[in-house]
């Protein structure tokens, strides 16, 4: 079973409520399941690991059907943007704008790496202004998660500095191919 690191979890409900206001947050937790209702309405312990599908993945469909009207990528794209601001956030934010956006991209698998289990996450292309992210282990993988992860690229290029930033998939483990592969390019 593939798993998601609490620290995802957590920043959910404080971006619903950032972005849609308490009747939107709960609008969402009456929609979702039981299961993941519990772990919404507690606090989530950002150490912990969850069921991908049943805290993730299907909270994010919740999402998409409330406030993209069904736009699933919006949806997953969008939230994937502001975990990386939670991520982020405060001092480490001006810590990440000191490295090179190739260093945040060398570090890259291991964040990423770190919030998904099993995962294998790298980085095989570096280049000025353009690298090449693959996933080479994901079970479980969807395009939620993978929008997610675009998403939170995108962004974490963008607070580190780079301006135009452009995120794409050419190859995808949902797809049935052999890994999934992102393209990213940047001014």
């Amino acid at each position: 079973m593939t798993e998601v690191k609490g620290v995802i979890i957590h920043s959910i409900p404080k971006s619903i409520l950032d972005k849609f206001g308490h009747y939107g947050l709960k609008r969402w937790l009456e929609l979702i399941s039981p299961h993941a209702r519990n772990v919404y309405s507690s606090t989530v312990d950002q150490d912990a690991w969850f069921p991908l599908k049943e805290t993730l993945v299907e909270p994010m469909a919740n999402i998409a059907q409330l406030f993209y009207d069904w736009d699933l990528k919006a949806a997953a794209w969008d939230f994937g943007r502001m975990s990386a601001d939670v991520r982020f956030h405060g001092v480490l934010k001006l810590l990440v704008k000191i490295p090179s956006a190739t260093s945040l991209i060398n570090k890259a698998g291991e964040f990423l790496a770190s919030y998904y289990r099993p995962c294998s996450i790298y980085v095989p292309v570096k280049e000025p202004k353009f690298c090449v992210v693959r996933i080479s282990q994901f079970p479980e993988l969807d395009k939620t998660t993978e929008y997610r992860i675009c998403g939170w690229m995108e962004r974490a290029l963008e607070i580190s500095g780079c301006k135009e930033v452009k995120v794409d998939i050419v190859k995808s483990l949902t797809n049935f191919q052999p890994l999934s592969e992102y393209e990213l390019r940047w001014k």
